[in-house]
């Protein structure tokens, strides 16, 4: 289609050198295709080229001092993509690799992935290449106040609601929200992902992780099918795996995985969830140290990876969550999952999978739920957390999972339904891709050219 290609060219022309961002852009408007085929109004509308560009984008500066008195320069974004459905939301990546590109990809992902949460959120996402790994408390604190110093004057409860991504933990919240509240004299909810003793949701730590499971779970149920019994593999050994491997463990399966930047732990016997946790959440330290209370687990550093893809795929299983970041899953590695005998793949990470691993999994059928449909637990908390600050309230931990469980149903629904309506009835990328597209676009549509 000569409309999409042509707006894929304007995109890279205007956004120069964002590999991720086309990338993102590219499968969204790919899978949209039949319905701008099937509903021209929307060509007449140019909602696609205005969706591609962001509606607000601020970099800026970020200048703090080390322990050792140094001055340190960091470089921090907020990218404000759609408010057609409600205040700008999405989370803060503080990583070495964060730049432009990474955080419009992330950005435009978060429109869909709000949208078909259902709840009234727009998308957006921010970000620094900060890395608070190595850095000690008081660092992390200089830094993050210096962040917000910059950007609180783009945000607001009904404004722009940021939570946490990769590197921004309820730590940096804390800090973040601390300074905001500091500059402005608000105590409001312009964070997500707070501290339960101040505005925090219960549940809200596990909910990527469990929603990854809970939409795994509906995918195989339409298949007369569960996660009982299933061996599964996971990646990452943060919040989104941690908590994967914790609702997997409730639902009767057993995850065998988890990495992180310096290596992959497998141990056939089941991932020990206590000792994880205690690494990863309290010592901060590498999973190289699983070994020394379990000598028997299998560690494969970095280095002995296969060339052409990740070591935590390489194992036998029914069942994969990627869960760490962009594009850890290669075309390789899509093929010795489906020949291990993996048949359901749950993508907690944003776009983990690269496009020809996609193709793979939508050609041979299997159960992919891709990552604005899986993943979307987190930031469907993060507005059940907005709803309980505005009402001045805190639910409990069985009402949020419960209303957890009920969105990532019908997130599943809606992308389920959407492909049956396009005769593709297996193909969830384009059933969610779709289904988000066409609700924010009606919105857009209602509301003018704003």
């Amino acid at each position: 289609m000569p409309y999409v290609h042509d707006t894929l060219l304007r995109l890279q022309k205007s956004s120069p050198a964002q590999t991720e961002f086309y990338q993102a852009a590219e499968e969204v408007l790919d899978s949209i295709r039949p319905l701008l085929d099937k509903d021209k109004h929307y060509r007449e509308q140019g909602i696609i080229e205005r969706l591609v560009e962001p509606e607000r984008q601020m970099m800026f500066r970020v200048v703090w001092h080390d322990d050792q008195g140094r001055v340190q320069v960091n470089k921090g974004y907020r990218v404000q993509f759609s408010s057609a459905l409600g205040p700008y939301k999405g989370g803060l990546r503080f990583h070495h690799s964060v730049n432009a590109g990474i955080i419009k990809f992330l950005g435009f992902e978060q429109i869909f992935k709000n949208a078909l949460t259902g709840l009234p959120i727009g998308g957006g996402k921010g970000g620094s290449d900060f890395n608070p790994k190595g850095r000690s408390d008081m660092e992390v604190m200089r830094f993050c106040q210096a962040f917000m110093t910059e950007l609180h004057r783009h945000i607001g409860a009904t404004i722009d609601v940021p939570a946490g991504d990769i590197g921004v933990g309820a730590r940096e919240i804390g800090y973040m929200y601390g300074q905001y509240k500091r500059l402005t004299g608000s105590y409001e909810g312009v964070l997500t992902g707070k501290g339960l003793n101040w505005g925090g949701s219960l549940a809200r730590k596990e909910a990527t992780g469990y929603g990854a499971v809970y939409f795994a779970e509906n995918m195989l149920q339409d298949r007369n099918d569960s996660l009982k019994n299933k061996t599964c593999l996971v990646s990452g050994a943060g919040n989104v795996a941690i908590y994967t491997i914790e609702k997997l463990y409730q639902l009767g399966a057993l995850p065998v995985t988890c990495s992180d930047s310096q290596g992959t732990i497998y141990h056939e016997q089941g991932i020990d969830l206590g000792l994880l946790k205690e690494l990863k959440e309290v010592r901060r330290s590498s999973l190289e140290a699983y070994l020394d209370t379990h000598p028997t687990a299998k560690y494969i550093p970095v280095s002995d990876y296969p060339t052409d893809g990740h070591a935590v795929w390489r194992f036998k299983a029914q069942a994969a969550f990627p869960s760490a970041t962009q594009n850890e899953l290669t075309l390789a590695d899509a093929k010795v999952l489906l020949e291990q005998g993996v048949y359901c793949i749950s993508e907690g990470a944003n776009m983990p999978s690269t496009a020809d691993a996609v193709d793979l999994f939508l050609e041979a059928g299997i159960c992919y739920g891709p990552g604005k449909a899986a993943n979307a637990g987190g930031v469907a908390t993060s507005q059940l957390e907005m709803a309980q600050n505005a009402s001045m309230t805190q639910w409990t931990f069985e009402e949020v999972d419960n209303r957890l469980k009920a969105i990532m149903n019908g997130i599943y629904q809606r992308s389920s339904d959407t492909a049956k309506e396009f005769n593709e009835p297996t193909n969830l990328v384009l059933g969610a891709n779709i289904a988000g597209f066409r609700k924010v676009a009606d919105a857009m549509i209602d509301q003018g050219l704003v």
